[in-house]
């Protein structure tokens, strides 16, 4: 094969692996690209998730702590009401006893 030739095809071979290493780095860069929007989908994605599961965790405690100030509140109740009875019971109590003492303290004088 003549030299010229040989040349212009070595030229040619050049210029063809020249074009594969264009082509090899357009579609590295792209499954970079690729790859990093599928990241970021993926990160905002479990965002997201973490942001409703927080949500729902913290809805779930703001029940349980009404559920418990209700109760907090029935047994507060309950209490005050038993509290009131003792001391209507014990205000009978001590008028009988004032008015017993008052009528000893009348015979004792009579």
């Amino acid at each position: 094969m003549p030299r010229p030739e040989v040349l212009d095809r070595i030229k040619e071979a050049e210029d063809d692996a020249d074009e594969i290493v264009e082509e090899a780095r357009r579609e590295k860069e792209e499954r970079i690209a690729e790859a990093r929007e599928e990241a970021t989908e993926i990160r905002e994605q479990a965002e997201q998730e973490a942001d409703e599961l927080e949500a729902e965790r913290l809805e779930a405690a703001r029940e349980e702590i009404e559920q418990e100030k209700a109760e907090i509140l029935e047994e507060g109740e309950e209490e005050r009401e038993a509290l009131i009875e003792e001391a209507e019971n014990n205000i009978e109590e001590a008028v009988e006893y004032a008015v017993d003492q008052f009528e000893e303290a009348v015979h004792a004088q009579a």
